[in-house]
């Protein structure tokens, strides 16, 4: 009994410590979660010091203050590009685009097969003779879609 008269007592040191005790449990457990639950009670806190609010006012205020929070917070996490190392890791066509290449097949009725490493490819792209360079432009799955390098560069020069 005597914690809750403490509390009563102290309501606003109370939720200021409850938000630093959530916010030391965000660092042993990260996740976000408890970052935005200790900032809304140490702000809920700071409010009650300023202008004492009844204790159904206050948690509205913890309540509200937590949801605008996390709320904002997952609104970030989607907006954000996942952070990676290997941004191609189980992309490998992708990492391809853009780059140049010889015909290692010509490409007859829009089918073809160039080497890219030492592997063999199989494009897509307008009739081309064996051994002619070409640009990939896309892919779909595994098949990479090429147009001719050589006309762009006579068509710049």
């Amino acid at each position: 009994m005597d914690l809750i008269n403490l509390f009563g007592e102290y309501v606003p040191w109370s939720w200021i410590v409850g938000g630093l005790v959530l916010l030391a449990i965000e660092l042993i457990a990260p996740g976000g979660i408890f970052v935005w639950l200790g900032g809304a009670a140490i702000v809920t806190g700071l409010l009650t010091l300023l202008a004492p609010f009844g204790l159904p006012v206050q948690f509205a205020i913890f309540g509200i203050l937590s949801i605008l929070g996390l709320a904002g917070w997952i609104a970030m996490r989607r907006r954000a590009p996942p952070e990676t190392d290997a941004p191609f890791l189980n992309k490998r066509v992708e990492r391809f685009v853009g780059k140049e290449g010889f015909l290692s097949e010509a490409i007859r009725g829009e089918k073809g097969r160039m080497e890219i490493g030492e592997s063999v490819w199989r494009v897509t792209g307008p009739e081309l003779p064996t051994g002619h360079r070409v640009r990939i432009v896309g892919y779909k799955g595994t098949l990479l879609s090429v147009e001719s390098a050589e006309e762009n560069r006579t068509e710049t020069a």
